[in-house]
């Protein structure tokens, strides 16, 4: 299996007045391709931080990070709008919906934009949610309004889709849902999800999980025995 992503000695210095933050201490890391990977580590371990970087929204101190046979952080600004437009699917912690728009006409709002999109009908089957298409925001439950952000994601049809926290707010039933949801995009569509989660419960849904800690990379541990979205416990 070939490499989506790799960096190479990933370094990130926060730095305000005299004090200095070292949130990446070089950081050697792959991420395969067509996989899930599930990262964890405590608050400020570098998690995010990463996840911003090889996503092209930051840029890194010092070190170098390819996704496929390009170099991210060989990108001028222009060149990393059209890499995060083309390739990349960003969920967070919290949806970011529009509130006066439905959840067909959230997903619309990339589809709009994008070069080759799925139409909105198809993203949002994909995460389960036809029969919702026409509700709006404040009509959904916080599982169901992830899912219309999974599916906005996915709806441009992206290589990679990372993910920071995105069952943070969401007790475990409506958590399962959405891990099915992720589940389902990676085996049927081959994306790349890379996980950022506090709950080791999650680890079991990685084909591959990678430990943080202090801003370096502790372990990757290659999962053999996952488990459904539907068999983890939290």
């Amino acid at each position: 299996m070939e490499n989506a992503f790799v960096t190479k000695g990933l370094t990130k210095i926060y730095r305000t007045g005299e004090t200095e933050v070292r949130a990446l201490r070089g950081v050697d890391l792959e991420i395969l391709d067509n996989t899930v990977s599930v990262m964890l580590g405590a608050s400020g371990s570098g998690k995010s931080t990463f996840l911003n970087i090889i996503g092209g929204l930051d840029s890194p101190t010092a070190g170098q990070a390819w996704f496929q046979d390009q170099e991210i952080t060989a990108l001028g600004e222009a060149a990393l709008t059209h890499y995060r437009r083309a390739a990349i699917g960003f969920v967070f912690q919290f949806y970011n919906l529009v509130a006066s728009l439905t959840a067909r006409e959230n997903v619309a709002l990339v589809t709009d934009i994008a070069p080759d999109p799925m139409s909105p009908e198809a993203a949002l089957d994909l995460v389960g949610l036809s029969e919702r298409a026409d509700h709006f925001t404040s009509q959904l439950s916080g599982g169901e309004q992830q899912r219309v952000a999974i599916a906005r994601a996915v709806a441009k049809k992206p290589n990679a889709m990372l993910c920071d926290e995105p069952t943070g707010a969401l007790d475990s039933t409506t958590g399962v849902d959405v891990l099915a949801a992720l589940d389902q995009v990676n085996r049927e569509l081959g994306t790349i999800i890379v996980m950022i989660t506090h709950n080791v419960a999650i680890a079991n849904l990685g084909h591959r999980v990678i430990h943080f800690a202090d801003g370096q990379v502790r372990e990757v541990v290659d999962n053999t025995t996952r488990l459904a979205p539907q068999d983890i416990e939290w």
